[in-house]
């Protein structure tokens, strides 16, 4: 299977890109914000809630860093007028990460303080390892003067499991997920059953911890944990909210829910889907082979997450 993954990752660059994008089209909102606003009023009449995430990473300078700035204070504008239950989730190296750490705070700082106006929240996502000290810096500088700020870890680094500790001790309201970026097994477990053991190690320890937490996952087996945890804690709804991508495993989505679990969509918008979409599945190839299975309707892309 990972032969054949990586097969369908090589023939990807001449696959048409209007191809490319009838499969994008289920995972991703739309280029426009308005696009990103119509799914969002559509999945809270289902019952969701959302993060909308604008699509893309690593601007290569300031003028796109700043300009995606704008564009998500402006998302934060669009949610409170349109009275959303909507937060967002953004990406430091968009904001400017790899071009100075103190402009990529100033700008994300300028955002957590909109939000906090609005009555809003902020989710940090974690990149690549060589993103993974300074997002937790630019995490605890913002928590310095804002509350309505939190972070994202990764169950598949090994260093994850001291890095929950400050957090906690902060009370962090942490987004946990598995991780996509194809990293190094020297500082990243590559056994699934490890990984998903891994996850519920950090669940258990940071909702003992009281921080609450965005459960991010696909996974039947993930999500089985931790409702185990959950229950095993006598813990509360409000405690943490289950966190899925659009347009994967709809019907795990509505079981979820169903049950009364919070749950939340991230939604991506934005130009840059192409060079996103193919440069995810360059860094993971395990989600080439999804989306093509899916594409042929053989998969609900159940696994990922």
């Amino acid at each position: 299977m990972q032969l054949m993954n990586r097969l369908i990752v090589g023939v990807m660059p001449v696959v048409p890109k209007y191809l490319v994008g009838r499969v994008a089209s289920r995972y991703i909102a739309g280029e426009r914000l308005e696009d990103a606003l119509t799914v969002t009023g559509r999945l809270n009449d289902e019952g969701a809630a959302v993060a909308i995430d604008l699509l893309g990473e690593h601007s290569a300078d300031s003028e796109h860093a700043g300009a995606a700035a704008s564009i998500y204070l402006d998302t934060l504008t669009a949610i409170a007028r349109e009275k959303l239950d909507a937060n967002v989730s953004l990406k430091p190296t968009q904001l400017g990460l790899k071009l100075g750490y103190e402009s990529c705070l100033d700008r994300i700082t300028e955002i957590v303080a909109r939000a906090d106006e609005l009555g809003n929240f902020v989710r940090i996502d974690m990149e690549d390892r060589t993103c993974t000290d300074d997002t937790f810096r630019l995490y605890f500088d913002l928590r310095k003067r804002f509350d309505n700020v939190g972070v994202a870890i990764q169950s598949y680094l090994r260093r994850t499991i001291n890095d929950i500790k400050p957090l906690m001790e902060a009370g962090a309201n942490l987004r946990i997920c598995k991780g996509i970026y194809n990293e190094p097994r020297a500082v990243s477990y590559k056994n699934r059953t490890v990984i998903i053991d891994n996850y519920a190690l950090l669940l258990e320890e940071l909702l003992k911890a009281d921080c609450y937490v965005g459960i991010g996952t696909h996974c039947e087996e993930t999500v089985w944990h931790a409702k185990r945890i959950i229950h095993q804690l006598g813990l509360s709804r409000d405690r943490y909210e289950f966190q899925m991508l659009l347009g994967v495993d709809h019907e795990l989505r509505r079981i979820l829910l169903d049950e009364g679990h919070k749950l939340r969509v991230y939604v991506p918008f934005g130009d840059d889907w192409y060079p996103y979409s193919t440069r995810r599945l360059k860094e993971n190839p395990a989600i080439a082979g999804y989306v093509m299975r899916d594409f042929l309707g053989m998969s609900k892309l159940d696994e990922k997450g």
